[in-house]
């Protein structure tokens, strides 16, 4: 009678207070692993916080400037009011464009990405490299200039000056004007070597002969060097041997296109195929069609020159994480451009394994216990 009055025999692993405290081990070690998280800076985090930070003086001085001529800012189409938003229409725009496009790179962060991107390509300070700018995108051409300073990377640059919607298409403040300014406060490198009139054909077709008339006006005013001759492969040409006079084109350590311009891109490919960011041979010759003009970017792709497509900005801001059209603008050095948070592999297996050690040990315990008690044979086992 006795031996029915005795506790039946459990194992430890269908114990209640055995799974309750494997339960709260698990609890335990899951939430000391989610809170142990790493830090990884960017290795360019330096240079990108110089960069940005250029940017950001520079788009003061310029709204600064813009201010001092009693310039209203449309606060709709410029919510960040920049002072750096074109407006839809003017005698020098040359086609349609993007609004929130032209919002996006108006971000002194958007320097910084521009940064990462030289990193990828292995520029060093003192690399001489060939920029191709039009109007379209002044924040956008302030990142490049600004990266390559905060990198003493040294730009060679030619410009387009016609600018399509929202861009630097004001008449009385061109990139040209721009890009004098920055350059005598010491916030870019250096200014364009050459411009041309830009628009179709780079001969600014579609615009009216005061239009065309405004921007040659305004390359003289600068004493810059015009492009302008009879055909776009003529002016692409003349782009070649500009750049060819000062150092040989395999001499390049990188080509940098910002924008859409015809001279820049040519018309022997589709544009909406071609990368934004890091573009090499095959990114070219894999969507090139005969019969078509070759612009100076694919040129110098083939030559084997690394090269920088600067266009379709919303691709190119999630290939970093980056807010598109942001309001307001995010603060320097803030996001994953910089800094990514990643959770620590050796805390997570360290837990995992003292859990599974657990689990394993309760059961192999069990297992013990069972041997022993089948061999005694006890009539009052659950099993």
């Amino acid at each position: 009678m006795n031996n029915y009055k005795k506790q039946p025999f459990i194992p430890a692993i269908q114990k209640t207070s055995t799974l309750v405290a494997l339960a709260a081990l698990s609890l335990l070690c899951f939430i000391f692993s989610i809170n142990m998280k790493t830090t990884d800076v960017s290795p360019s985090y330096e240079h990108k916080v110089i960069a940005a930070q250029l940017m950001k003086k520079a788009m003061i001085v310029l709204k600064e400037t813009r201010m001092e001529h009693g310039i209203f800012i449309d606060i709709e189409n410029d919510p960040n009011e920049t002072g750096l938003v074109g407006s839809p229409f003017s005698l020098i725009t040359t086609d349609e464009g993007d609004l929130d496009a032209k919002l996006t790179t108006l971000d002194p962060n958007f320097s910084a990405a521009i940064v990462d991107l030289m990193y990828q390509i292995d520029l060093q300070e003192n690399d001489t490299v060939a920029i191709l700018m039009t109007g379209s995108m002044p924040g956008a051409n302030m990142a490049v200039l600004t990266s390559c300073k905060a990198l003493g990377v040294h730009p060679l640059s030619i410009t387009s000056i016609g600018a399509s919607q929202w861009g630097a298409n004001q008449v009385d403040f061109t990139w040209l004007d721009m890009e004098s300014i920055l350059f005598e406060n010491e916030l870019i490198p250096a200014r364009s070597i050459a411009a041309s009139i830009g628009g179709r054909n780079d001969m600014g077709r579609l615009l009216s002969p005061a239009g065309r008339r405004l921007i040659t006006d305004n390359i003289a005013a600068h004493n810059m060097s015009l492009i302008k001759k009879e055909k776009l492969v003529n002016n692409i040409t003349e782009r070649m041997e500009t750049f060819s006079t000062i150092q040989p084109i395999k001499n390049y350590e990188a080509v940098i296109n910002v924008g859409g311009g015809v001279a820049s891109l040519g018309t022997s490919f589709n544009l909406k195929l071609l990368p934004p960011g890091v573009v090499n041979r095959a990114d070219i010759t894999s969507i090139a069609r005969p019969g078509g003009i070759e612009g100076v970017f694919a040129k110098f792709v083939k030559a084997n020159v690394p090269g920088l497509h600067i266009l379709n900005i919303k691709s190119l801001t999630e290939q970093f994480n980056m807010p598109f059209a942001p309001i307001p603008i995010p603060e320097i050095g803030s996001g994953s451009l910089y800094a990514k948070e990643r959770y620590n592999l050796v805390i997570a297996a360290i837990c995992l394994m003292v859990v599974g050690g657990s689990v394993f040990a309760v059961g192999l315990e069990s297992k013990r216990k069972i041997k022993e008690h089948l061999m005694q044979h006890e009539p009052d086992s659950l099993l």
